[in-house]
């Protein structure tokens, strides 16, 4: 269960690598066509402000077409074959799937208790999805459906049919197969989903009383989850779903930035919903204080090859918000660490609340900057400030603990190995050199050739060997940084050292789930690795 449950979290993940392009020209279509900033150039009525608007409303593709997007993208990562055809036969299903919903419901709403004449948005519990007006069941219903398809295409794609039927058959058979499964299926969402909305407008008040402890809670399971890859099963619905605001924080806080912008009201008051992106101020100053700590406690002789570690994947954390790289650096290491990063990283986010530092603060600096600091510094720029005290003052903090803890209990943190141990990454060559105790064998296999040719082949190629070879994988997906693996048997596989050795951050095993921590270019490898298998 854990297998599919991480595997489903690494697909789920595919499409939220758009975001931050999306998030990034929302902002900046904003700034560019808010009056209170650029004054009359900004205004409705001129060129300036018509060329930022196309661009803005481009920007919201994204985000106003959340539900389609995650149904189409699910069978990226898991179909088990044929991904692209099963990608189209969940958006021909899931759109049959919402027609039958709309006639049910225009047909028989007040059997079900929906006003269907009631516009959609708000507290209607309807949406538009495609142009068809139907229940608004957001990104889980997008996904239980895709889930539903997925599990049709994997079991029914390859069936054999009569050869006169063979028209039929692959993907056309999928969908006649779905679409009979659509009609009960939209059925139970008629009659079950509208009391699921009258829970979730519930579960929005209790989140919403709950306060700074909400926050720390939210924050710390954030942080938690990270090792098993399931944070995105928490985050998503706060941010791109309904759980506290209609549409998703990121949605919201985006369509209202004119009016936070053109308010000097407090943040807290004028976006109470944005308390729970907060996973940003963790990656912006938690991160450089773990890596001063890291730092000041190596071994003298190893700080300054630590040093071109620890400056790449800090600045990775702080400007890209991708804290996988200087994580699980000190993850398995360590995991009494990681758990007080989770403390730190918790209290830090409800101190920033309690300043009144509130927004979507989940991504990078990059990110940060489009949708927060430039748009609404001019109005707000004191609690940003403030904010960056506290940040500056908890950086301080991580690095005072971390620091105290490394040296109490001797964590083999990076440049504190023992002396044969090395923290730079090896290649394949060096890794087989290591392993058959000859560096002039493995270098005469021509790796270094091929490592300067394509270093993502080699990559690939001597993950699968650790792995335990083709034989030994079920299947393979990846979220921003992880090549994500499910293994027929894990005693096969490599451990963390023996992956860190070949140039990678390291792997964590769960059973016969493998984790291999790549980097942001693990799209490439996966690529690779697919093409050994």
């Amino acid at each position: 269960m854990m297998q599919k449950i991480q595997k489903f979290g690494g697909a789920m993940f595919t499409p939220v690598l758009l975001f931050a392009f999306a998030g990034v020209v929302i902002g900046l279509g904003t700034l560019f066509t808010t009056e209170v900033i650029f004054g009359s150039l900004a205004a409705p009525d001129t060129l300036w402000y018509g060329v930022w608007n196309v661009i803005l409303q481009g920007g919201w593709t994204v985000f106003n077409q959340l539900p389609l997007l995650f149904a189409v993208s699910l069978p990226i990562g898991l179909a088990n074959k044929q991904n692209a055809r099963c990608c189209m036969e969940v958006l021909v299903a899931y759109l049959t799937f919402n027609y039958f919903v709309s006639t049910m419901l225009s047909q028989w709403g007040p059997t079900f208790g929906v006003d269907f004449a009631a516009e959609t948005g708000g507290s209607s519990g309807l949406a538009m999805v495609a142009s068809i007006k139907t229940l608004d069941m957001g990104m889980i219903g997008a996904l239980a459906i895709s889930g539903i398809v997925i599990a049709l295409h994997n079991k029914f794609f390859d069936f054999e049919l009569p050869e006169w039927l063979g028209v039929f058959s692959g993907s056309t058979f999928v969908y006649m197969i779905a679409f009979f499964v659509m009609l009960p299926t939209a059925l139970l969402a008629c009659l079950v989903w509208p009391h699921v909305q009258d829970g979730i407008r519930a579960f929005q008040g209790f989140v919403a009383t709950v306060g700074l402890p909400g926050v720390w809670i939210f924050a710390f399971l954030e942080r938690a989850l990270i090792p098993f890859g399931l944070h995105h099963l928490l985050y998503s619905p706060f941010y791109y779903d309904n759980a506290v605001v209609n549409g998703g924080i990121y949605a919201a806080f985006a369509k209202q930035l004119p009016e936070i912008a053109a308010s000097s009201a407090p943040l807290t008051e004028l976006a109470p919903y944005a308390a729970f992106t907060c996973s940003t101020w963790s990656k912006m100053f938690g991160c450089p204080g773990i890596a001063l700590a890291f730092y000041a406690t190596a071994k003298p002789e190893k700080r300054q090859e630590l040093l071109g570690l620890l400056i790449p994947i800090t600045l990775t954390a702080i400007f890209c918000g991708v804290t996988e790289p200087i994580e699980f650096t000190f993850l398995f290491i360590a995991p009494a660490l990681f758990i007080v990063h989770c403390v730190l990283a918790a209290t830090l986010a409800t101190a920033m609340n309690a300043v009144g530092v509130v927004g979507v603060f989940s991504g990078g600096l990059i990110e940060i900057s489009s949708l927060n600091l430039i748009p609404l510094w001019a109005n707000h720029w004191t609690t940003y400030l403030m904010g960056l005290v506290v940040g500056l003052v908890f950086t301080g903090i991580w690095f005072i603990v971390f620091r105290t803890l490394i040296l109490k209990f001797d964590f083999k943190t990076p440049g504190r190995e023992d002396d044969e141990e090395e923290i730079k990454f090896r290649s394949k060559a060096e890794y087989r050199a290591a392993k058959q105790g000859g560096a002039a064998e493995a270098l005469a296999a021509g790796d270094t050739a091929i490592a300067e040719e394509n270093p993502y082949a080699v990559t690939a190629a001597a993950c699968l060997e650790l792995l335990g070879g083709s034989d030994n994988i079920v299947d393979v997906t990846n979220c921003v940084t992880r090549l994500r693996v499910n293994v027929i048997d894990e005693t096969r596989v490599g451990e963390d050292a023996d992956f860190k050795s070949i140039g990678t951050s390291g792997c964590m095993k769960k059973g016969k789930s493998v984790q291999v921590i790549i980097g942001l270019k693990v799209p490439k490898v996966r690529d690779e690795f697919e093409k050994l298998l």
